[in-house]
């Protein structure tokens, strides 16, 4: 039986993450520390269980807010979630056979990367102009959605934040249709991994019943002020993410 105290931190938790998920990803920085202080005792699959069944949630819940505000290109979009899905299930068969301690280690320096790029680009992500073809589009949003979705599969974090930042850089997308179309792909992976999780019995559903809720109502408060505020404070929040992912992985890996 869980306490009232240990379900008002589990429930403020998921309110907070799936608020800075809808925004621009990142949200298992907050629900997933939470998670394993709260049950220190508990299975770690069990627990990324029950985030991946809160998460889904809340972002299906910002998928749709966006979806009615924001145009995207659906057919593409479509193809693209396929297949972060098949990739996700792909990178789940890959840790079984594989130890990701390499990836762990370089992660942060990938993110930091990603962070000085995107301070020195001032402008990068700040207009909506895609650059490609429908076809070429296409292609390479598909191949984007296979790589960090297999990512996603085998290791996650910062997969919301992988998704942004490569389909602002390499389709020309703002950080608002970036982030939009980021929810989607990343709920596809979500719905693999969970999946999983599921098929092994590593699921709190009782737990995710109430966390779920909470995800989503933070989860329609971050895509609102996402929709309100437009692509430059979607571009803040994304540079703080990051900043806060850097941190959080470095400890991971090296302390």
């Amino acid at each position: 039986m869980m306490t009232g105290l240990e379900w008002v931190v589990i429930t403020a938790a998921s309110g907070l993450a799936g608020f800075i998920d809808a925004i621009v990803g990142g949200g298992g920085l907050v629900m997933v520390p939470a998670l394993f202080a709260t049950f220190p005792n508990a299975h770690p699959a069990t627990l990324f269980g029950v985030n991946k069944g809160t998460s889904m949630w809340g972002t299906a819940a910002a998928s749709v807010n966006y979806a009615r505000h924001v145009q995207l290109p659906w057919r593409t979009v479509l193809l693209a979630m396929l297949c972060a899905c098949v990739a996700s299930i792909g990178g789940a068969w890959m840790v079984t056979q594989l130890h990701p301690e390499m990836l762990r280690k370089v992660l942060p320096f990938i993110l930091v990367t990603v962070l000085l790029y995107t301070l020195f680009k001032r402008d990068m992500g700040k207009q909506h102009a895609p650059r490609l073809s429908a076809r070429h589009e296409r292609f390479w949003m598909m191949g984007i959605a296979a790589v960090v979705g297999g990512y996603d599969g085998f290791f996650g974090p910062g997969t919301g934040s992988f998704f942004v930042i490569l389909l602002v850089r390499v389709l020309g997308y703002d950080f608002l249709h970036a982030s939009a179309t980021a929810k989607l792909l990343n709920w596809s992976s979500n719905i693999a991994a969970l999946g999983l999780f599921a098929y092994q019995g590593h699921v709190w559903w009782h737990v995710v019943l109430w966390t779920a809720l909470a995800n989503v109502a933070g989860s329609l408060l971050g895509s609102r002020m996402a929709l309100r505020h437009g692509a430059g404070f979607v571009r803040g929040v994304f540079v703080f993410v990051v900043t806060a992912l850097i941190l959080k992985t470095s400890i991971d890996a090296y302390f």
